[in-house]
């Protein structure tokens, strides 16, 4: 089960590891959508208006994961309001997420860790509720419920990223401000995932966030550094915990049984 704040959150991350389990029999996935999106940019050319904007972003989330080759087998819009869900009641959203979580009993579970891996509120917010519901799941027992991962962004890449970005003209990404990436320390990394065979099914869904697109190719080169950062995905396991300086993990199932 994948959760998160907005279309396009569930675009790149972890949606190369879905892809390269798409065709395994047994492969079952979940995606949660707490906002739709409806408070985003109206890209120039984008034909809808700000009160159709939540609808037209559904609807682009649906034609991405078309483009990623494997769709969700089941997909909850939880219809919180977008750029609001810090304010929502916090508790009443765990309860919700807990009931989805009961309801699947997903072994592996994605969200976004503290840092929101771009400082939105609403992803640290929909990232601290689904800790909360997973945890307290996984301490009661049963089925499923196996792995907590967090997205992250290793520093090493962000550094190279940010040069690049220098080099281009680009302003470098500010990790005080929202929506500017974060990078974290590459020694709390727990696993690398390779997705180079699925990369451009990641950026082909990417691009189909249309009306996003300002913020997401922004730059001629965009493609390419998108395409980039499509062939690998990098997580911190939230839970169970791991030891310090073991290898890397290189699959969201690995050692699950």
């Amino acid at each position: 089960m994948l959760v998160v704040a907005h279309p396009d959150d569930d675009a790149i991350g972890i949606a190369g590891s879905i892809a390269l389990h798409g065709a395994d029999p047994g492969f079952r996935f979940a995606l949660v959508h707490a906002t739709d999106g409806a408070a985003g940019l109206i890209a120039p050319g984008t034909d809808t208006t700000r009160a159709g904007l939540g609808q037209y972003r559904r609807d682009e989330d649906e034609r991405a994961w078309s483009a990623h080759g494997r769709g969700p087998d089941r997909h909850e819009w939880l219809g919180y309001e977008d750029g609001r869900l810090g304010d929502a009641d916090f508790g009443a959203l765990t309860a919700h997420l807990r009931a989805l979580l009961e309801d699947e009993r997903p072994d592996v579970v994605a969200t976004f860790g503290p840092d929101g891996v771009t400082g939105h509120p609403d992803h640290i917010a929909i990232g601290r509720a689904t800790d909360a519901a997973f945890l307290d799941l996984a301490d009661r027992g049963g089925p499923g419920l196996k792995r907590l991962l967090h997205w992250a962004l290793k520093e090493s890449t962000w550094l190279r990223i940010n040069a690049a970005r220098t080099s281009s003209g680009l302003p470098p990404w500010d990790p005080a401000q929202v929506y500017h990436f974060r990078g974290i320390p590459d020694d709390l990394v727990d696993m690398r995932v390779d997705t180079r065979s699925v990369a451009e099914r990641v950026v082909a869904g990417l691009a189909e966030h249309r009306s996003q697109r300002l913020s997401l190719f922004e730059h001629p080169l965009a493609r390419d550094a998108w395409l980039a950062a499509a062939s690998h995905e990098h997580f911190v396991q939230a839970w169970p915990p791991r030891e310090p300086r073991r290898p890397l993990l290189t699959d969201i199932f690995e050692g699950l049984g």
